[in-house]
């Protein structure tokens, strides 16, 4: 490729929304354009590095026997009603209707496609496991897109599905994505962590997240020198509840005018915070749990559409010792809910008597949630449930029962490590890709089944496996660059050698021509700058762009020209003849690397 072919604008300045290294490198390159707020186009240098993140992708997922399939963005409504999030995905799903008045759906995530294709084929034991991949675009309705392509409203993802006879089939394709994402991220030159993750709105049994490091994340990792490494969302830890002595005493309300937080009972009962039982009411979205035998549920109201039964709203008191926080992801997790959220005041005070600052365990008109900190506590404090009093001498089994015991805490630097008893130290992370269990949680709603050895109907269980690759495209720049522009991985770059002439005419016009026809016949992807452009001009967007080699040829220096990695800071003199042999030998030997 010659530079004047290309509709190239580089940018000596990032546009001012453009916040992260990324973002600004991407618009300052001429990788991207923005056409709306959220939305951008790959121009063609940004869709060849793009292409060649897809393809280390589908090479790697190809070798552990996925096969490739197209389904199309545009989905039935049916589809998602089917699985029941149609209403439970929240307003980040884009909904339309079609001349027919047929809800239709802008992809967001493509289980419900999958499943609808799947099944369509699938009778017998025999068909099992199947394991197909996509590479497809999808769009969330993001309230803030923010960071270029890294959190953009529309974006492209690799995604693939398994189905299986047993959970022991499903364990092993699992684990066989999980080494691809290995093998995926290491050619890609990222070094990743893979946590324990929550499985949030996709559901199933478990999940892992495959994390990069980075000052920019939107995630919060909890690392232990073990290897112990989990997502904030999804952390546990060894409880370090203090030795508390059990009182016979029965609790006794006390006039607390004026204290309402947990720092105002520090002061008034001079006492730790780890004594208090802080007590939260949750206004808790579309739950799934059934709360039949819940207490103060009996009238709560149920909806069923298409097998899937759940409550539009419902609450819950969760209980947490006084120096925690309530990990909502956690509490949203254990109550199969869309979201949770703290009630209002209205609200708490219809279901705890008694407004925020006074909501106590003993009459609160709604399940109790216990977090696990609580449970060695004796002896503590906690709102009475009625304004301007707390109760102490609480003993939580004798005083209350709860409803649940659950860990539902935020695990938080210091805590300790539940494997080795170490500390916790924590860093910020961006989520590149994530794999589930999913289990029977798409192929039971969706009435999948297939005829089992026995000849009798099973239903299939289900794995997900999934990769941002805009995000991936991003991280590897916030990863790789300096003052200058970004430094690409050989794997990645759009092109891998560009040559520079000082100018493109006479002796140094034949030697590069020269030099880009050798390199391309060894099959090394060069670019050729023949821009009548100052050299300054053309060494500033080479660096901008971030080519790994590049070879300037000037007359000065001709026989010789002078080859310089992006990484490094001093050029070398090579003769001409002898050039494009070292190049395409640099090359191979930076591919190695990352093989």
């Amino acid at each position: 490729m010659k530079t004047s072919k290309l509709p190239l604008r580089t940018l000596r300045e990032a546009p001012a929304e453009a916040q992260i290294s990324s973002h600004q490198l991407m618009m300052r390159a001429d990788l991207i354009r923005k056409l709306g707020n959220g939305l951008y186009t790959y121009m063609p240098l940004g869709l060849k590095a793009y292409r060649k993140v897809e393809n280390i992708i589908k090479e790697e997922w190809n070798n552990i026997g996925a096969c490739e399939f197209k389904p199309t963005v545009v989905v039935p409504g049916e589809i998602w009603k089917e699985s029941g999030r149609w209403d439970t995905m929240g307003p980040q799903m884009l909904k339309a209707k079609n001349r027919g008045e047929q809800d239709m759906v802008v992809s967001p995530t493509a289980e419900e496609a999958y499943t609808a294709i799947m099944r369509q084929g699938l009778t017998s034991y025999k068909q099992l496991p199947i394991n197909a991949y996509q590479i497809n675009t999808k769009y969330r309705d993001e309230i803030r897109p923010r960071y270029g392509v890294m959190r953009g409203r529309e974006f492209n993802m690799a995604d693939g599905y398994s189905l299986h006879a047993d959970d022991e089939s499903l364990d092993e394709t699992y684990q066989d994505y999980a080494k691809a994402y290995h093998r995926i991220f290491k050619r890609l030159g990222l070094k990743i962590i893979p946590v324990k993750a929550d499985t949030g709105a996709m559901g199933g049994s478990g999940s892992e997240e495959f994390m990069v490091e980075s000052p920019i994340g939107d995630d919060t990792l909890i690392l232990c020198d073990c290897g112990y490494a989990a997502n904030v969302e999804k952390a546990a830890c060894k409880e370090d509840t203090p030795e508390m002595a059990k009182t016979d005493l029965a609790f006794e309300e006390v006039a607390t005018p004026n204290v309402f937080s947990i720092e105002d009972m520090e002061k008034f009962f001079g006492t730790s915070s780890k004594n208090f039982i802080k007590a939260l009411v949750y206004r808790v979205i579309n739950s799934s749990l059934d709360l039949t035998n819940a207490p103060h549920c009996e009238n709560l109201k149920r909806v069923t559409e298409d097998k899937f039964s759940f409550y539009p709203v419902s609450y819950a008191c969760v209980l947490i010792r006084g120096d925690l926080e309530v990990n909502e992801a956690k509490l949203a997790g254990l109550l199969k809910a869309s979201e949770v959220v703290l009630a209002d005041d209205e609200e708490i005070r219809m279901i705890a008597g008694a407004p925020h600052g006074f909501v106590g365990p003993v009459n609160v008109k709604c399940p109790v949630i216990q977090d696990l900190s609580v449970n060695n506590m004796h002896d503590a404090y906690a709102g009475s449930g009625k304004e301007g009093f707390h109760i102490k001498h609480v003993e939580p089994g004798r005083d209350y029962t709860a409803y649940i015991n659950a860990d539902v805490r935020t695990v938080k630097e210091g805590d300790t490590c539940p494997l080795c008893g170490g500390k916790f130290h924590t860093s910020k992370g961006n989520e590149l890709g994530h794999i589930f269990k999913l289990g029977k949680k798409y192929t039971q709603s969706m009435g999948v089944t297939y005829l089992d050895k026995n000849g009798k109907a099973a239903v299939p269980t289900m794995g997900c496996y999934g990769i941002g690759v805009d995000r991936v495209l991003a991280s590897i720049i916030e990863c790789f660059h300096d003052d200058n522009g970004i430094i690409w991985p050989v794997s990645v770059a759009p092109y891998t050698v560009a040559i520079v002439p000082i100018k493109y005419k006479d002796a140094m016009k034949d030697a590069a021509d020269k030099l880009y026809d050798q390199l391309k016949a060894a099959g090394v992807e060069v670019i050729l700058d023949d821009r009548d452009e100052r050299p300054g001009v053309k060494f500033a967007d080479a660096d901008l762009i971030g080519y790994p080699v590049r070879i300037t040829v000037g007359d000065k220096n001709l026989p010789n020209v002078e080859v310089k990695m992006r990484n490094q800071a001093d050029p070398v003199l090579v003769p001409l003849e002898e050039a494009a042999e070292k190049v395409a030998a640099i090359v191979k030997a930076e591919f190695e690397k990352l093989s």
